[in-house]
């Protein structure tokens, strides 16, 4: 008799997990996506406010300030994506002032025109939400990361209307080479829930046509050659974000003179190059990457101007300003080779964001969804080569990456990480 009933309550388990993880995840899913939507749109406000009014532009060294203040009366300074990745991790609380903090920071950044993107608050604001929501719900100290995941999925879904890139994004870049498979329910829900919320609430979701340019082996090479670039491109960005804000800590450890002088120096970029176009995230100059009218050096200026930003003490996220330096860099590298221009920036974008993430996976699935199924082929060999040829650096030091790159080898490493093991 005990053994039919273990049998029952055994087969009983999943079910009722399912259950559970449906209305969990839901339930984040449409808390997420209504903050998400309410954060886009209101990104979108200041964005407009500032392309309406350009003297904005010289508030912001005054707004870097006010974002110091905001997060010293808030004590989360030195809280951000890497806090969420540890709360996961670890079971580290995400401190509940983050969301609101990271909110208001955020639009203020691209209310003055700093260079930075979106994703890194909706990571840091789903993560706080889901977190948050799973502590009222008291799930478990096994259940808590996974709700955190969710959040991360709904915000992202919700920015973007990419459910299944956020999904898998969120269980991918936690740790390299272990992938979050209890997350699937949970996220994918809090992920379409959050997506549905967002097209409710009237934000578009990203999308750009791409002329398919056919499947041969000639231009498989040249997407090879287009990669193993992007892949360096990748290691620049990172390192060059990374850089720039130890030796601005360094050389101005006080966080309110550091903001100032990283809004001074913003102005003076844009005022040097005279034009607007690196202000705020700059997915309009994506599109016009995409539609093939980028040349030049538009990528490695916008590379200067986010690790200015983000470097001195600026919020936002560096997924945004990754897609615009790789769809730059892409634009005219794939043009150089002599594949279509357009074609060449939506490799390049998919390839840096790879290589700058280290989740390759989620990397295929955003091709997918952005530009659509085409020839996949060529983005699965692009992402492929820029996450090997990246090495170990990323955009996350708390990312762990678990197994090597080049063999079937146990590390553990975190990114960034110095290490001798060859591989």
């Amino acid at each position: 008799m005990d053994k039919w009933k273990k049998l029952v309550v055994h087969i009983g388990a999943y079910p009722a997990a399912l259950g559970k993880w449906l209305a969990v995840g839901g339930l984040i899913g449409g808390i997420g996506g209504i903050i998400g939507s309410v954060f886009h749109i209101g990104v979108n406000y200041a964005t407009q406010v500032r392309l309406a009014h350009p003297w904005v532009l010289y508030l912001l060294p005054v707004l870097g300030v006010i974002i110091a203040g905001l997060y010293r009366v808030t004590k989360v300074e030195g809280k951000d994506t890497n806090a969420v990745i540890e709360s996961v991790h670890f079971g580290k609380n995400v401190p509940v002032l983050l969301v609101p903090v990271i909110f208001v920071s955020t639009v203020l950044t691209h209310l003055g025109g700093g260079s930075a993107g979106r994703e890194g608050a909706a990571l840091q604001i789903g993560g706080g939400i889901g977190h948050t929501t799973g502590r009222l719900l008291h799930l478990g100290e096994k259940d808590l990361p996974l709700a955190t995941l969710c959040g991360m999925s709904a915000v992202f879904s919700a920015l973007f209307g990419t459910p299944l890139t956020a999904a898998v994004f969120a269980m991918e870049v936690i740790s390299v080479g272990v992938f979050y498979y209890a997350g699937l329910i949970p996220c994918l829900t809090a992920a379409l829930v959050g997506y549905l919320v967002s097209l409710m609430m009237k934000v578009p979701p990203t999308r750009f046509t791409v002329a398919d340019p056919g499947l041969d082996a000639w231009t498989m090479v040249l997407v090879i050659l287009l990669a193993i670039g992007c892949a360096v491109v990748s290691i620049l960005f990172c390192r060059g974000l990374q850089e720039t804000g130890r030796r601005a800590a360094r050389l101005l450890p006080n966080p309110f003179i550091r903001a100032f002088v990283g809004g001074v120096l913003v102005i003076g970029l844009t005022l040097l190059v005279g034009t607007t176009d690196y202000n705020g995230a700059g997915m309009e100059v994506v599109g016009r990457a995409i539609g093939g009218e980028i040349g030049g050096w538009a990528w490695l200026l916008k590379l200067l101007f986010t690790a200015v930003t983000i470097g001195f003490g600026f919020k936002g996220g560096e997924v945004v300003p990754s897609f615009f330096v790789g769809a730059c860099f892409g634009c005219v590298l794939g043009g150089f080779l002599g594949l279509p221009a357009g074609f060449g920036a939506a490799i390049g974008l998919v390839a840096v964001f790879c290589g700058a993430v280290n989740c390759p996976i989620a990397s295929v699935f955003l091709s997918i969804e952005l530009f659509g199924t085409g020839d996949l082929l060529y983005f699965a060999m692009a992402c492929a080569i820029s996450y090997l040829l990246s090495g170990y650096c990323g955009l996350y030091s708390s990312q762990t990456i678990l197994y090597s790159k080049m063999r079937a080898e146990f590390i553990n490493i975190h990114t960034n990480e110095n290490e001798d093991k060859n591989g």
